[in-house]
């Protein structure tokens, strides 16, 4: 089977865990075919009831090295330049990464190898990410006269501002310790470790109630960048609505008072 025959992206669904993995090799370069893959996986998989969390994952020494920038030099001979296709890649792309980081499902990049440019973005715009020991993750825009600037908005969000500037202004790759201490990844195993490690963290995630998740998930997206009291209005909110849910009766049953319900 050629690699134009092989399916772009490879799904698994076990325990409520849907695993995608990345089937581009050697680099599982993210040309527009995978980008559509993947953003049409993570519609199907938010209105798919027995899906409760998503794994990210890739197979070899490359989790994704960004862009296909060999498609992107194809595009250079059409009669716009490549415009039009440029638009509908960085859009299409544009919302994997927001229906990865703002869909209703946890989301969990496990990476065991290099994670570059758009690779490093979809580490980033996960919300959380398992890393083996031998991973790294680099923008490496300015190293081709460029600048990662679509790569530095997932990142930018995931680290703090230094942090996501230092990487993106030196183009320098940083080994998993340090995407680790700042906050880039959750954990950091050997290798033989990293597939069971993340499988059964994300059985666990599988286990909680997925409507709590899903909108604990959205009210952190909504409140994270707004100012403290707007931040903890959103939040009240939502914690009154949840204790006023009846289906929060059940929880708060064994807190009740001796003598049953009081009017």
């Amino acid at each position: 089977m050629t690699l134009q025959e092989m399916p772009a992206l490879v799904r698994a669904l076990s325990e409520g865990v849907l695993t995608l993995t990345l089937n581009r090799p050697p680099a599982h370069a993210l040309d527009l075919n995978l980008i559509e893959a993947l953003h049409g996986a993570l519609e199907r998989a938010a209105a798919d009831p027995h899906v409760r969390v998503v794994v990210l994952a890739s197979s070899g020494h490359i989790f994704c090295a960004g862009h296909d920038l060999r498609e992107i030099a194809r595009h250079r001979d059409d009669p716009d330049g490549g415009r039009g296709y440029l638009r509908r890649l960085f859009d299409r792309c544009a919302a994997v990464m927001t229906a990865l980081a703002e869909g209703p499902l946890p989301t969990i990049a496990v990476v065991d190898g290099i994670a570059t440019a758009a690779g490093c973005q979809l580490v980033a715009a996960c919300d959380i990410a398992f890393a083996s020991d031998r991973a790294s993750f680099q923008l490496p825009g300015v190293l081709n006269g460029g600048f990662c600037s679509t790569p530095l908005v997932a990142v930018s969000r995931a680290v703090p501002r230094k942090a996501a500037l230092e990487m993106a202004f030196s183009g320098e790759a940083i080994d998993a310790a340090a995407a680790l201490r700042i906050g880039l990844v959750n954990r950091v195993l050997p290798p033989e470790a990293l597939p069971g490690a993340a499988l059964d963290f994300a059985r666990r995630l599988a286990a909680r109630n997925p409507a709590a998740i899903a909108r604990g998930k959205q009210v952190f997206a909504a409140q994270i960048g707004r100012p403290l009291a707007e931040a903890y209005a959103l939040a009240s909110d939502a914690m009154i609505a949840r204790f006023l849910d009846p289906a929060a009766d059940a929880a708060l049953e064994r807190y009740r008072p001796a003598g049953g319900r009081r009017d």
